[in-house]
């Protein structure tokens, strides 16, 4: 993933983001309700965005110290501004950077870590973080995100496919989390949308900055282009349809 192509998508719509984001919030409600019978002292947010996942935090663990981070300048700011009364700590960084900080009771993150370039490099050093028995928590998109939308631009354009076909899998997931994690589980969701066009979905997907680095080659979606991806998506699947595949990870610290 090109990190900086990711970070200019969300900082360019920060102020359309929260608009389009229904199901990172649907997936931020299924995540914080995991988090049970835990007196978190420490929390540490990661690709915060907004701040919708952090709101969720602050008002189910009162008393916590919360830090949340973000790749984006444009998407603390809005954050922070929604936020402001809410005692966070909000920080302009890379989730894959080091954490200087041991401590923490919780490590989490919403729909974020698709975006790593290497998923089990982080999780070791999340792992470091943790205090004996913490927990990091997170949700993740699989490679089954935009599957109809997949099949739609193989069957015009052959070799072209979102960012999301590349998504690790459930296997995957398991196989890293038991590296680095005892007690892992994995549970998955499979969130559905309905648009009345293609151009509604990819709106969808560029102002909530789902679509990473965009398609494997630059395509000039024209007029004709997208005549021919919509009518390719209607023979397929009789309407204009997204599917949201998503990881919801756990993992203790050993």
């Amino acid at each position: 993933m090109d990190k900086s192509s990711i970070a200019d998508n969300f900082s360019r719509y920060a102020h359309l983001y929260d608009r389009y984001a229904a199901v990172q919030n649907q997936a931020a409600f299924e995540l914080a309700s995991s988090l049970k019978n835990n007196n978190f002292s420490k929390i540490l947010e990661l690709g915060c965005g907004t701040g919708n996942y952090t709101l969720i935090l602050r008002q189910k663990f009162k008393d916590a110290r919360i830090r949340a981070l973000d790749i984006s300048e444009e998407m603390i700011s809005v954050a922070q501004n929604k936020l402001k009364n809410e005692d966070i700590e909000f920080m302009v960084a890379d989730a894959e950077r080091p954490i200087p900080d041991k401590d923490f009771d919780l490590i989490t993150s919403n729909a974020c870590f698709q975006w790593l370039n290497d998923l089990g490099k982080a999780l070791r050093g999340y792992a470091k973080s943790l205090r004996r028995g913490g927990l990091a928590c997170f949700s993740i998109f699989g490679p089954r995100t935009f599957c109809e939308l997949d099949a739609a631009l193989k069957s015009v354009l052959q070799e072209s496919r979102p960012d999301s076909a590349y998504f690790c899998n459930r296997a995957g997931l398991k196989e890293t989390l038991k590296d680095n994690f005892k007690s892992v589980k994995i549970n998955e969701v499979c969130y559905k949308e309905s648009f009345g066009s293609l151009k509604g979905l990819l709106e969808k997907i560029k102002y909530s900055g789902i679509r990473g680095n965009g398609l494997n080659r630059k395509v000039y979606f024209s007029r004709g282009l997208l005549a021919r991806l919509e009518k390719a998506y209607l023979d397929k699947f009789q309407g204009i349809g997204a599917t949201y595949q998503v990881f919801f990870c756990r993992g203790e610290k050993r």
